[in-house]
């Protein structure tokens, strides 16, 4: 069987090493990952790409220009356009991204921002994020996201945990029939990884393999400057992760 690619999504550069050092193919480069992950920096994305380059990884990085749900409105498109240009001028080799309305992909939305980001570098990577777990019909969604010229989803199979959801991943990675790479994520550990493979028979698995990192100031948590405790990727659980994907 060909290797499984791991992803792992990080928001810092001692994030990115440890990913690296641990086994990572692949990089999802994010910021505020309490939020379930905004637009990074430039100046991250341009650090990112050039100690990934050194290394011989690959990164994609979020486009999300703000937090909440998925709809957006034309000020918002513009916005995400703006930001995946400057992502591709940084050097990153793929975005992430995502629209919804009315209980389905915003398809044009999102034709309109893929066909920006493929007028600014022909080749570039597209994941559709976890916005699709929000679409009514997750097995049409696949078919939509192939005919806007995505190349991986990123999705939980709609529920809170991937691991609640294998019936619908093993269903999405049938229908995308290898049209696109179906990349279950959301709660993915070491210790139950190996079921959702054997469950799905999917290629591709993202994580965060993160922990409790560094408690804030209270002062800041009292002034809204922290949401809480600090999670950090951890080295053990990205080495756990690429041994048990590898067994």
């Amino acid at each position: 069987m060909s290797r499984i690619l791991l992803e792992i999504c990080v928001e810092s550069m001692p994030d990115l090493e440890s990913a690296i050092r641990g086994g990572a193919d692949r990089i999802e480069l994010c910021g505020a990952l309490a939020l379930g992950g905004l637009t990074p920096s430039a100046g991250l994305a341009r650090l990112a790409v050039e100690r990934l380059r050194a290394g011989g990884k690959t990164v994609r990085a979020m486009v999300r220009p703000r937090d909440g749900d998925f709809v957006y409105d034309a000020a918002m498109l513009d916005t995400a356009v703006a930001e995946g240009a400057a992502l591709i001028d940084a050097g990153v080799d793929g975005l992430v991204f995502g629209a919804v309305r009315n209980g389905g992909l915003d398809a044009d939305a999102l034709r309109g921002w893929v066909t920006a980001m493929r007028k600014r570098r022909g080749n570039i990577g597209l994941t559709l994020h976890r916005a699709i777990d929000l679409a009514d019909d997750p097995l049409a969604s696949v078919d939509l996201a192939v005919e806007l010229g995505f190349d991986h989803i990123l999705t939980s199979g709609g529920a809170v945990k991937a691991l609640d959801a294998l019936p619908v991943l093993a269903a999405m990675h049938r229908r995308a029939g290898g049209r696109i790479v179906i990349m279950p994520g959301s709660g993915i550990r070491a210790a139950n990884v190996r079921q959702l493979i054997a469950a799905t028979d999917v290629q591709a698995v993202h994580a965060s393999a993160s922990m409790e990192g560094y408690a804030p100031d209270p002062r800041a948590l009292t002034m809204g400057f922290a949401l809480g405790a600090a999670r950090r990727t951890s080295l053990a659980e990205v080495q756990a992760l690429r041994a048990a994907l590898d067994a």
